[in-house]
Order: C-alpha cells, then sequence, then structure tokens
C-alpha cells in the first residue's frame, strides 16, 4: 500500500466510524434540533444531550410507536396533551410531527429542569431525564426515600438514583434512561454542540 494512502484511510476512518454510530435520519432533523433548542435554552443549549435523548427514545424514527407513547420524542398522550395546553405554540399535540416533537422534548425538558434542585448540572439533568420518563411525581418520590435513607436527594448517582418505591422493571429502564443518554449516547453527537459533562 502506497504510504499517502494508508494516510488518507487513517483520516478518514474515525468519522466513518463516528458516523455509523449515528442513524442517518438523525442528520435530517439535526438543524432543526438545534433551532429548537436554543431558541428555549439560549445558544449553550445541550445539543449533543438532546440528540443523545431522541437516539434513545426513538432511533430517529418519526413514527415510532411503544406500549404508552408515540413519535421521535415518544409522548404518551396525557403529556402531549398537557404541553399542548400548557404552551400556545404547541397546542394541538402533534407527537408524530417531528417539528412538533423535538419542540416540546426541549420545553418539556426545560419545564422539569426548573423544577428539580440538584448539586450539580450533571446531577440536576439525570433526575430531569428521570423525570421525563417516569414523571416528576416519582422523582419526588425517589428523593424523598434518598433522604430517609440518610443519603443526598440532591446528589443523583449512587444517591437518589439507588432509591426508588417503583417495581424492579421500571426502575430499571428509569435508572437505564439517564445513564445511557448521559455517559453513552451524548458523545455520538458531540459535533452538534455542547455536552452535559459529568465525570
Amino acid at each position: 500500500m502506497r504510504p499517502w494512502l494508508a494516510l488518507v484511510l487513517v483520516a478518514f476512518a474515525p468519522a466513518t466510524a463516528e458516523a455509523q454510530e449515528i442513524p442517518r435520519e438523525a442528520v435530517r432533523y439535526q438543524r432543526q434540533l438545534m433551532r429548537e433548542a436554543q431558541a428555549v435554552w439560549g445558544l449553550k443549549a445541550p445539543i449533543a444531550l438532546f440528540a443523545a435523548q431522541i437516539h434513545q427514545e426513538s432511533g430517529w424514527r418519526a413514527d415510532a410507536r411503544s406500549k404508552f407513547a408515540g413519535g421521535l420524542a415518544q409522548f404518551t398522550p396525557d403529556t402531549a396533551a398537557w404541553i399542548g395546553s400548557a404552551y400556545k405554540d404547541l397546542a394541538g399535540a402533534e407527537p408524530f410531527n417531528p417539528s412538533w416533537a423535538m419542540r416540546a422534548m426541549v420545553r418539556y425538558d426545560r419545564h422539569l429542569f426548573d423544577r428539580i434542585e440538584a448539586v450539580s448540572p450533571c446531577d440536576q439533568w439525570a433526575m430531569t431525564l428521570s423525570a421525563y420518563n417516569g414523571g416528576l411525581g416519582w422523582l419526588k418520590r425517589d428523593k424523598a426515600l434518598t433522604l430517609r435513607a440518610g443519603l443526598d436527594p440532591l446528589r443523583w448517582w449512587e444517591n437518589v438514583e439507588l432509591h426508588s418505591p417503583r417495581a424492579d422493571w421500571a426502575i430499571r429502564e428509569n435508572r437505564g434512561y439517564p445513564r445511557r443518554i448521559m455517559l453513552d449516547l451524548q458523545s455520538r453527537y458531540h459535533r452538534w454542540g455542547a455536552a452535559v459533562p459529568c465525570p
């Protein structure tokens, strides 16, 4: 093999490997996700985290359906209806419309984030994602249980994440949700914009 060809192959290998980790559909929505996120969160919006959240929720499939939810951001009918009534620009609840779903997801994340107290952005985001997945009421119960156990309800990792009165399957799903988004998936989207760093 010619030396210059080997250099070209090495130079393009990381980009190719990274592209394989991101669904092709994701690229179609990249700019719109950036616009929606920055409209709600400002120029320092954690785009990589939001992209990872959609990746986890639907694999970037706008027609994705699960037992209880649907669309790009997997909203349940009740949550979609609430968001549609709470925010005028989201009236009409269209979870299978990618534009509506992305706008609603970043807005709902903001709604949850602003209601959660934590010791660090990493912990606050983990709790926000837990609440997105399982509900803010469950997160509040988990934090109360953590405090009763003598641990810190303002810390997610190794504290709140260890305590919940839910069924085993629900705990596994809920605890895996922030862990996968923050510690695995968001690094795949680091070229899209800011991420939420965790130690």
